[in-house]
């Protein structure tokens, strides 16, 4: 005959780690991508503006295109805010063990 073997009950919680393969976008990520979206429609639409040496074709469409390249998309790819609460959590309970 065969034996039954019980299985002993461990009441102890794991950790729950967070991923670090979650998208970290927030709303200001978002904002900063659309107003990305804002100066890059902005800036394509002065470029078809007037003829092809005109000020809004040569000045203010690349200003604009720029801002929007090189300032805008990163930072709306690369801001993260920081989170202050768990990692003095993290702190106090480091120092007590």
């Amino acid at each position: 005959m065969a034996k039954k073997i019980q299985r002993k009950k461990s009441r102890t919680q794991r950790k729950i780690s967070e991923s670090p393969f979650n998208i970290y976008w927030d709303k200001q990520n978002y904002l900063l991508l659309l107003s990305g979206f804002v100066f890059l429609l902005l800036g394509f639409y002065f470029l078809a503006q007037g003829p092809w040496d005109s000020f809004s074709s040569l000045v203010i469409s690349p200003v604009l295109l720029f801002i929007a390249y090189i300032f805008i998309f990163p930072a709306s790819i690369l801001y993260r805010k920081k989170k202050t609460e768990s990692n003095k959590e993290e702190k106090e309970i480091t120092s007590n063990s």
